[in-house]
């Protein structure tokens, strides 16, 4: 990692020198791919570490590189940096790893001694991406991530698996395979996975994300009360709100799955990104009842969409992207909305839908035409 010119406010830079946090990696091999939130590098003989980070929630991330150049999957941690903090980690040789624990105390005291001698080892925050990163974090508190990220205290892009219990070990996962492995009328493709092994990520690997709710409509509900909550997840939302302190803190699950993905190269946080996206866009009533926080909503997203590779938003299958789906649900149920709709989360809906237009082509122009896959079926009896 070479020394870098600061482009940021001197004022700024004098501050961060004093309450900026640090971090030091002890014995990391040279050419690490090491990084911190949206920046990497390829570490030099001489690198220790990050200092002047700002205060607040960052996430670091690194990949072991071999003799020969090749990467291992990324690995990585999120962190609530504290004013002026020095956490030290080592790298385990043996594992070939990052020990994520903390040192002791008496080594963080004696590199805290020693910080002006190994001030020029120490690359500083790459402040070019602060700002696009404060935006993308926003809803993430520091207890949130805590809670969020996995026991063992990372994220690896390539978790170790282990087999599911079979249904024979009273396990519902395992045992709702086993029912539908047994019906009747499977294609080939869904024979041929049922030959593989059910696999899931070693227990305490996982991140904790929030599940999901399965019914999407209230006990006891009428089949016209089916139909209409099938038609509307502002129940689905509802529920998913009561396991949370505030509506803030669904907002941040969505900025960490992205983060997790975006950065962490997570495909499972995708696609819990991906499911909490489909929801939040499918809800009608909310719009009416919640304005302020589909507001807020609809900020993520305009900040998120745009950073996702084009590959990642096309469904393969279909050869759709889901988010333009998505996003266009969310806007005719604004538009159908018109009255119950708050008016600024109409102007911010329209605002957004402008922007995707202008940048990425995007049509959201009428849109009381359905898609043909969303289009009702009519059968003659």
């Amino acid at each position: 990692m070479a020394d870098q010119p600061l482009d940021i406010d001197q004022d700024l830079a004098k501050r961060l020198l004093v309450e900026g946090a640090i971090i030091i990696i002890r014995d990391l091999p040279p050419g690490t791919e090491f990084g911190i939130d949206l920046k990497s590098w390829n570490t030099g003989n001489k690198f220790l570490g990050v200092k002047m980070i700002p205060p607040g929630v960052h996430y670091v991330h690194y990949s072991a590189t071999d003799q020969l150049g090749d990467t291992a999957p990324r690995s990585g941690f999120m962190y609530d940096f504290k004013t002026s903090e020095v956490v030290v980690r080592r790298w385990d040789k043996d594992a070939e790893d990052l020990d994520i624990k903390d040192v002791g105390d008496e080594e963080k005291a004696r590199v805290r001694s020693n910080l002006l001698n190994l001030d020029r080892f120490l690359g500083p925050y790459p402040f070019e991406i602060w700002k696009k990163w404060q935006s993308m974090t926003n809803k993430i508190s520091a207890r949130l991530a805590e809670r969020l990220m996995p026991e063992c205290g990372q994220v690896r892009s390539a978790p170790e698996m282990a087999p599911m219990p079979s249904d024979g070990d009273g396990d519902g996962d395992g045992a709702e395979e086993g029912r539908r492995g047994r019906r009747s009328g499977a294609t080939a493709e869904e024979r041929e996975e049922r030959l593989l092994p059910a696999l899931r990520p070693l227990p305490g690997t996982a991140p904790r994300l929030t599940p999901l709710p399965l019914q999407g409509w209230p006990r006891g509900a009428t089949p016209a009360e089916v139909t209409r909550h099938s038609l509307d997840s502002s129940f689905k939302l509802d529920t998913l709100l009561q396991q949370m302190d505030s509506p803030d803190e669904l907002l941040g699950e969505l900025q960490f799955c992205f983060v997790l993905f975006l950065v962490g190269h997570s495909l499972d946080a995708f696609e819990h990104w991906k499911r909490l996206v489909r929801l939040l866009c499918g809800c009608v009533d909310a719009l009416g009842s919640k304005p302020q926080f589909f507001v807020d909503f609809i900020s993520v997203v305009e900040t998120q969409v745009t950073e996702i590779p084009e590959e990642f938003l096309a469904d393969i299958v279909a050869n759709k992207n889901f988010v333009y789906v998505s996003l266009r649900e969310l806007f005719r149920n604004l538009q159908d909305t018109c009255c119950e709709a708050d008016s600024r989360l109409k102007a911010r809906g329209e605002r957004l839908a402008r922007a995707l237009t202008g940048r990425l082509g995007w049509d959201f122009s009428e849109l009381e035409l359905e898609e043909d896959d969303e289009a009702p079926v009519v059968v003659e009896l």
